[in-house]
């Protein structure tokens, strides 16, 4: 009679309906060892739609937070797998997406997410353009958020070139997602210098001019962020980047929420502007819109924190050796 072969790596499943409870039981006790093997015998179990259902809609996303937090970084990886199984299919991506993407929006929930910002990354490059608009965008938001708290993994993984791809996407909320990730991830030197050889400042700059006010401020906060290195300077310069930075300031909205909105747009291309006017080139061209900069930088009724960047930019662009 031949024995019943039992994977030690593996949890006791029991049958039907009891199984997931049961396992998620495990996910809490003090044996990190039976912790990972719980979560091997779920990713097991998550290959069938049926079963696959129970587990999100049963309390697993529920303690992924404390899961990705674990102090065995083997749990941690596991964990990662069993939500990168989870979003790879229809009948629960979009909410697995959306709690990932809640927990990413306070900081240690960023930190607790960082070892899964491979896998997102292919993620969004699996993704297709043409539907799933809404798991794009929470996918992005993620990253985004993540990469605030430290771009270096998503830099690792080729992210300035595959969210470089959404920026020109169809849909608006894509496109700002896409643009604020951006942004997250050209604050760090090599992110920058990333920006510049993927290209994406041609269409950064096309994105200033978005119907999306919050697509604008993203892009113009890309933009500010890449004009810091000598090569994003140059680049924006040649792409003739001032006349539209310039415009952008000029315009002021009569709705004062409307030009709430609009505050971030206009700090990010103050910011922008400074950074230019540290070329011989951009100082130049902005020494004749002076007036602009100078009537952003005095009126009493002007936001404080631009006035604050204008005065900085035009003490930039008058400053001589």
């Amino acid at each position: 009679m031949t024995g019943v072969h039992i994977d030690p790596s593996r949890a006791p499943v029991a049958f039907g309906r009891l199984a997931i409870p049961e396992l998620f039981a495990q996910l809490v006790e003090p044996d990190a060892a039976r912790r990972l093997r719980a979560l091997a015998s779920l990713c097991d179990l998550t290959h069938d739609p049926e079963r696959l259902y129970q587990v999100v809609t049963e309390g697993f996303l529920d303690q992924l937070e404390v899961l990705l937090k674990d102090g065995d970084p083997a749990v941690r990886t596991r964990t990662c797998e069993l939500l990168h199984l989870i979003t790879s299919h229809n009948i629960a991506r979009t909410r697995a997406h959306r709690v990932i993407n809640s927990l990413a929006l306070l900081p240690a929930g960023a930190n607790a997410l960082q070892n899964l910002v491979p896998k997102l990354m292919l993620k969004l490059q699996e993704e297709k353009e043409e539907k799933e608009e809404e798991v794009q965008a929470l996918l992005l938001s993620t990253l985004s958020c993540c990469s605030r708290l430290d771009a270096g993994p998503a830099l690792s993984h080729r992210g300035v070139t595959l969210i470089g791809r959404k920026l020109s996407h169809a849909c608006s909320n894509i496109r700002r997602e896409a643009a604020g990730a951006m942004m997250a991830l050209s604050v760090p030197v090599e992110g920058k210098r990333q920006v510049c050889e993927a290209a994406v400042l041609p269409i950064l700059a096309d994105l200033l001019q978005d119907q999306d006010v919050d697509v604008q401020a993203n892009a113009a906060g890309a933009i500010m962020n890449t004009v810091v290195i000598t090569t994003g300077k140059h680049q924006c310069l040649e792409l003739d980047v001032l006349p539209v930075l310039l415009q952008l300031l000029s315009e002021r909205k009569q709705d004062m929420e409307e030009e709430q909105r609009r505050k971030a747009l206009v700090l990010y291309s103050l910011r922008a502007l400074t950074s230019l006017a540290e070329a011989p080139d951009g100082r130049q061209r902005l020494l004749l819109q002076l007036p602009l900069l100078v009537g952003r930088s005095e009126p009493p009724e002007e936001d404080a924190d631009i006035r604050r960047a204008a005065r900085t930019a035009v003490n930039v662009v008058t400053w001589t050796p």
